[in-house]
């Protein structure tokens, strides 16, 4: 999320969305101080770029201008800049500008800038002034961006009023209000907080069970259905240590007694988040936006061992067929079980004729896929402590075809639901409405699940 209180070294001259050819669709000019046939170079750049390196960086440079770009479906949407910008924040706005496009359009393409151009030229000049990034706040612009609007905006030019309409619209308080990411007024009949805590486990192991690399990606999700302008504190456990968050030199929490503690690593959190507190006493204290948000994401570079291990073997008979051997093993609490487990073993293309057994697991399923190229193992629930086992046997009239398939790993998919990986945990989540004092009821949930999750074969 953008924060006013950051943007004081992004300063843009112009914003463009272009096709795939390098065309220009449409464009908003803030400063004037870079020609606008600058963008003619920018297909050059691209295009020379892509022939000297396998990865084409998000940011060129020419002749004192600053070409900065992402790509989304088929579109370019390129930032052009004199000043020596920072390149992270620019990518961040653009990034939020096509969330607040999508928001508005339901798909950013082509054919859906060319259809509502009107309402895009709206939104370029409120997101931005004279190069400043001002709101990016879906659900604050929506409250005075709308169709209405443009029919106020028509009878301002024409002078002629439709029944039924009233005073011109204003743009809501949370535009220059401090707390712009939510608008005051609203009310719910019943007060609730949810917050879920989602870690998402990267993870490469050998055929041998040795883990090669693994990281955990976590985020805490939210959704506030919340009266008024009500104030949340979060505290987590105190193993929770912080990293590379502030340059303060703020003490972290010291962990209790033998537990290891969790170090979090790029943490990042919504603007909402009182950073100056966070600073202070490492207190997670918030307004929070109405409706769901990301309040905040960190990462994890430990060792964890593997929550569902497969050991695989499989034997080539030469012009003839191949035997797949797999056992599974749930390596987590038994009071915990995974859901929607799906093990995806690769078979070389040219395999036909699958014959499939499954030993005690009469809850679990296994097909053959030809158009993945794979045996696709699926388990409904899966308790923890369980061991299955695979044996399938397949044709193969061609030995002589792509190895390659062979040495392709096992992909694991999982949701394990009331757990997480790291420890981390929420002890408590207040809210607080100092004018409405009502009635709340925070909801707090923990979801571990896979994220790029493989495991090598052994042939």
């Amino acid at each position: 999320m953008l924060n006013a209180q950051r943007v004081h070294f992004l300063v843009m001259s112009a914003v463009f969305f272009l096709d795939k050819k390098g065309k220009p669709l449409l464009s908003r000019n803030y400063r004037g101080d870079v020609p606008m046939s600058a963008v003619e170079t920018f297909p050059v750049l691209l295009m020379e770029a892509e022939d000297e390196t396998s990865v084409v960086p998000p940011c060129f440079t020419k002749d004192g201008i600053n070409y900065i770009y992402l790509s989304h479906n088929d579109l370019y949407i390129l930032a052009l800049s004199r000043n020596n910008t920072n390149v992270m924040e620019t990518l961040l706005f653009l990034h939020r500008l096509v969330e607040v496009l999508t928001g508005y359009l339901k798909e950013l393409a082509e054919e859906s800038i060319r259809d509502n151009f009107v309402v895009v030229y709206e939104l370029l000049d409120e997101v931005m002034d004279y190069g400043f990034p001002q709101t990016t706040e879906t659900r604050i612009l929506k409250e005075y961006i709308t169709q209405k609007n443009r029919i106020f905006q028509l009878i301002s030019a024409t002078g002629i009023k439709p029944p039924g309409i009233g005073a011109s619209p204003k743009p809501p308080v949370a535009v220059t209000n401090a707390v712009s990411w939510r608008s005051e007024g609203i009310k719910y009949s019943k007060n609730e907080a949810f917050l879920d805590v989602i870690e998402s486990v990267n993870m490469l192991c050998s055929p041998s069970g040795q883990v090669l690399k693994s990281e955990i990606l976590g985020r805490v999700a939210m959704k506030s259905y919340l009266s008024g302008m009500p104030e949340l504190r979060l505290g987590l456990n105190d193993r929770v240590i912080f990293d590379h968050v502030s340059n303060t030199g703020a003490a972290s929490p010291a962990p209790l007694g033998n537990k290891k503690p969790i170090e979090m690593e790029d943490v990042k959190f919504h603007q909402c988040v009182r950073l100056s507190r966070f600073e202070s006493d490492r207190t997670i204290s918030f307004i929070p936006p109405d409706g769901e948000f990301e309040l905040m994401s960190y990462r994890l570079n430990t060792n964890v061992k593997p929550l569902i291990w497969v050991d695989c073997k499989i034997n080539k008979h030469e012009n003839s067929r191949i035997e797949i051997v797999a056992r599974l093993r749930a390596q987590f609490k038994p009071r915990s079980t995974a859901n929607d487990v799906q093990i995806i073993i690769p078979v070389p293309e040219d395999a036909d004729s699958p014959k499939i057994k499954l030993a005690g697991a009469v809850f679990s399923k296994a097909k053959w896929k030809p158009e993945l190229s794979a045996i696709v193992w699926k388990m409904k629930h899966l308790g923890g402590g369980k061991e299955l086992v695979l044996q399938a046997e397949l044709g193969l009239p061609a030995v002589s075809g792509d190895e390659n398939q062979a040495k392709r790993p096992i992909q694991v998919k999982f949701s394990i639901p009331y757990f997480t990986t790291s420890g981390i945990q929420v002890r408590y989540l207040k809210i607080v409405e100092s004018k409405l004092l009502y009635q709340s009821w925070p909801w707090v949930r923990y979801i571990t699940q896979s994220g790029d999750y493989a495991i090598r074969v052994n042939t």
